[in-house]
């Protein structure tokens, strides 16, 4: 049930998918493991593994919807493939995984545009074999998208100059394509919002430093004057914010699947190292408490896998009237990842002074374990969400199919056609319901869903909510409050 590296093939998915998820094994396998814990603790820049993946044309088969993929029947956005390269880039290290969810998170906002320019750019650089960025976050205020300081002023020609700092920005060093949001300098409030396509090899772009002691580069970068035209504009106004938020939705949903990769590796070092050391003549393996410890945390594994398989499915199923991935995308990104830490505990117990030593997998682990549920922004984001959308999921009347186990071979277009902030008219709340149109009195408020009860109480029109209310746990993640803010770090 768990990934074996020697037997691996994912049978319910379609040949050339299996084709690169299992050269992308034997990559890391032919490595080895020695080679993969040097670069580790080297802070080596991954640029064998991103060759690789150019060669065999990963990234751009994997992340390029099938409407741009230029005829390629390989080429599509599904969610299941997506999980298990997710899961193997995981189970051989965060650091590989975490280039591939940034680019992820770079493309959210050029696949969700209706700029053919930008999207045709995206495939192409994809196709090169580049990497790309989401640039969002700021050191100042973090993900406070109201409160962002990168400035595009407008120039005679019609276009504009950023000018501003990111910080916390994945793959910021050679990113093709930075999906960067920013405001513009004339337009007040959230008509001003705007996602650009930047490059991080343009003159303009300074890469200042990588803010992290890691193999990974998570930069901080600035744009000085920076040139942007009609053709890099990806969203413009309330789009932008919308475009932000279902990135992260559709994006960090990868956050169960590394955590998972990472608990089944250092599983297999655990069991390991525990069956072959003898104490008082028996293997540790034969100690009750041992044999319980690893029990426990072989069963919280499977419960992680299983329960992310199942949310892909609803991931792959969303459409206008059902939206019951938003309830499973907070379940995944806080339970399974605070789950993963539970395995890495037990196994820890296990393992015991063998999980501090250099030459392992697991001591990474331990370490790596501990940053994906602080990726989404802190757990308390995930369960104010899931508090939102449970009652909608357990006690609407309204009567839902069953949603099917998906492993077709098709993109999963609702996600960047519409999403959960970018819905038509006839659109509901999460699970469906009776059509509703924007409240006025929260001009962010999308109109694919209904007017939360508290929002009046905890939005203002201006960009910055009143820091005077209490926040109702009421408001919605796609609305103007700040507490759903730090769900797009």
């Amino acid at each position: 049930m768990i990934l074996n590296p020697r037997t691996y093939d994912p049978t319910h998915l379609d040949a050339e998918s299996r084709r690169l998820l299992r050269a992308t094994v034997d990559f890391f396998e032919t490595r080895g493991k020695q080679a993969l814990m040097a670069s580790y603790i080297d802070r080596a820049w991954y640029a064998d593994f991103l060759d690789f993946a150019a060669k065999e044309g990963l990234f751009a088969t994997f992340m390029t919807p099938a409407a741009d993929g230029d005829g390629n029947a390989n080429k599509r956005w599904d969610t299941a493939r997506n999980a298990a390269l997710s899961e193997i880039l995981g189970f051989y290290g965060l650091d590989y995984w975490y280039t591939w969810q940034v680019t992820v998170l770079g493309l959210g906002p050029v696949w969700q545009s209706a700029n053919p320019v930008a999207r045709a750019h995206a495939a192409r650089l994809l196709d090169d074999g580049h990497v790309m960025a989401f640039a969002l976050s700021e050191r100042g205020h973090g993900a406070d998208i109201y409160a962002t300081d990168m400035v595009l002023t407008p120039t005679d020609d019609g276009g504009f100059t950023a000018s501003g700092t990111k910080y916390y920005i994945g793959n910021g060093n050679v990113a093709g394509l930075v999906s960067v949001f920013g405001r513009r300098a004339d337009v007040p409030g959230a008509d001003g919002y705007v996602f650009f396509a930047a490059d991080s090899r343009h003159p303009s772009y300074r890469l200042i430093k990588n803010v992290v002691n890691k193999q990974m580069y998570v930069s901080t970068f600035e744009l000085t004057d920076y040139p942007v035209r009609e053709e890099d504009i990806l969203h413009t106004g309330k789009a932008a914010f919308d475009a932000a938020l279902n990135t992260v939705n559709i994006g960090k949903f990868n956050l169960c699947t590394a955590a998972i990769g990472i608990c089944e590796h250092a599983m297999y070092e655990a069991v390991t190292h525990a069956h072959r050391r003898v104490l008082y003549g028996k293997p540790v393996t034969d100690f009750a408490h041992v044999r319980r410890e690893l029990s426990d945390a072989y069963t919280r594994l499977l419960a992680m896998k299983l329960f992310s398989d199942r949310a892909v499915d609803y991931f792959r199923s969303a459409g206008p009237d059902d939206r019951r991935y938003l309830l499973f995308n907070p379940m995944t990104k806080m339970k399974v990842t605070t789950e993963g830490e539970r395995v890495i505990d037990l196994m820890w117990d296990v393992i015991a002074a063998k999980g501090f030593e250099k030459d392992t997998y697991f001591d990474k682990a331990a370490t790596d374990i501990r940053g994906l549920p602080k990726l989404e922004g802190t757990v308390h984001v995930n369960l104010a969400l899931i508090l939102k959308f449970m009652p909608h999921y357990l006690f609407n009347p309204m009567a839902y199919a069953e949603v099917p186990t998906r492993h077709d071979d098709a993109d999963d277009e609702f996600l960047f056609r519409q999403g959960p902030t970018r819905g038509s008219a006839r659109s509901a709340s999460m699970t469906g319901g009776s059509p509703t149109t924007r409240t006025p009195s929260c001009p962010t408020w999308p109109a694919s869903g209904s007017r939360p009860t508290g929002c009046a109480s905890c939005c203002a029109r201006t960009r910055r909510p009143r820091s005077s209310r209490r926040t109702s746990t009421s408001c919605s993640p796609s609305g103007s409050c700040s507490r759903w803010s730090s769900t797009a770090s």
